[in-house]
């Protein structure tokens, strides 16, 4: 028995939060919408490299939390850095990047609406 891959995260957002939430992923992070199961609340399944990795749920009642708990941030493998960081500057979307020191891995860091740290992982060489 062993873990084979990370499957999905979901982000629960009360359902006048979807509609920005949806645009920051599909328009700024470049993921696709797809098919979604006939739940009975309203949400979107955004798709990256044919699958469904980020679930988005209008299921929370309440306002955004000011933390993320104890989890930090959530990581996504990408290739493309210049035309990422042309593409979050056109959309004014504020970025931190930095090298990993001893890794060949150049990281791109930014927030979606929710307050949701994502890193962008590039291959060093695309940095340079």
């Amino acid at each position: 028995m062993a873990l084979e891959r990370l499957d999905h995260y979901t982000i629960r957002l009360r359902p006048d939060d979807l509609a920005a939430t949806r645009q920051f992923y599909v328009e700024v992070l470049g993921l696709a919408e797809g098919e979604r199961p006939a739940f009975t609340f309203p949400g979107h399944w955004l798709y990256c490299g044919g699958r469904p990795v980020v679930h988005l749920a209008g299921t929370a009642t309440e306002d955004r939390p000011t933390s993320t708990g104890r989890v930090d941030h959530i990581a996504f493998h990408a290739t493309g850095l210049e035309g990422m960081l042309r593409h979050l500057e056109e959309q004014n979307v504020a970025f931190e990047q930095r090298p990993v020191p001893g890794q060949q891995l150049h990281q791109v860091f930014l927030n979606d609406p929710n307050g949701i740290r994502i890193e962008l992982n590039y291959a060093a060489e695309e940095a340079r």
